[in-house]
């Protein structure tokens, strides 16, 4: 695979982009890891919280191969610099299948956690807060044990940027669950690829190559036009195109969910995967994950 320029280090001796075609704000260049300096900026984020049409105004980035997201800088785990990123040890994106990442998960993840497995020694802890999950079968209903196979693709309501803009804009705001975010340029071939991209590690106790991730949520940009519009230090929020308007489409697509991030339901407030359909995937335009 080629690897695109970066054009972020040219930001170190022109911080307003203007040498680029770019009218930044006053910004930071991150290029912390977790085995210290990486040898080129992995991310620029901006230093005040967005404006209404930040997102937009990006635009002509895009055509350099920086793409925005929204990262969280005053959470508890404070701003990216902190967030102990690897970038190298993350693969390739495209050398990975979506179905066959999907199924992995399903098969060693999602049904041992749900059964209880020993390796989860959170699982006490889980049913104290929450109770006692279901029996398997209730909480994967209407599917077992086998891995269900992709969804099929949803049918757009609106256009996947023009989305990811509006959602940008409510996340940025204040009043926001978001404490402190920031807009941030990511040097990435597509949307889906910023995580790999910026070497996050969120969800580090449940797949440590994120580019297996980006996987997942490159076939949801082709058939939900996501995009992925913030990171926090362990969440990931996308916008979405065309969400599931039945459903029979959503639990499809919830079993993708399930597979993908079983926080989302085995440590949260559901305890079913119909009902997190419902609640969570049926015409929602915004999909959160968290890992503990």
């Amino acid at each position: 695979m080629a690897t695109l320029p970066n054009p972020l280090p040219r930001l170190v001796a022109d911080p307003s982009g203007r040498t680029l075609g770019l009218e930044l704000p006053a910004g930071r260049l991150i290029d912390a890891t977790h085995e210290g300096a990486w040898h080129e900026p992995l991310v620029w984020h901006a230093e005040e919280r967005p404006a209404p049409g930040a997102w937009t105004a990006t635009n002509p980035a895009r055509m350099l191969g920086l793409l925005p997201v929204l990262l969280e800088v005053g959470g508890s785990q404070e701003g990216p610099e902190d967030w102990e990123l690897m970038p190298g040890e993350m693969s390739y994106a495209g050398d990975h299948d979506a179905d066959e990442v999907l199924a992995d998960f399903w098969e060693r993840y999602a049904a041992d956690e749900l059964e209880g497995a020993q390796d989860y020694a959170s699982r006490e802890v889980v049913e104290s807060l929450f109770g006692k999950p279901e029996p398997y079968d209730a909480q994967v209903a209407p599917y077992g044990p086998a891995w269900p196979g992709l969804a099929a693709a949803g049918v757009r309501e609106a256009d996947p940027d023009a989305r990811a803009a509006q959602i940008a804009d409510v996340l940025g705001g204040r009043g926001s669950w978001l404490k402190e975010p920031r807009l941030a340029l990511v040097p990435a071939r597509r949307s889906a690829d910023i995580p790999a991209a910026l070497g996050w590690t969120g969800p580090l106790n449940y797949e440590n190559d994120v580019a297996r991730l980006c996987a997942v949520l490159r076939s949801w940009e082709d058939r939900f036009g996501i995009r992925v519009v913030a990171l926090t230090f362990d969440q990931l929020v996308v916008s979405v195109a065309a969400p599931p308007t039945t459903m029979a489409e959503a639990e499809a697509v919830a079993a993708e969910h399930f597979a993908f991030c079983p926080d989302n339901i085995t440590q949260g407030s559901h305890t079913a995967l119909r009902t997190y359909a419902e609640q969570e995937v049926l015409d929602k335009p915004v999909w959160s994950f968290w890992w503990d």
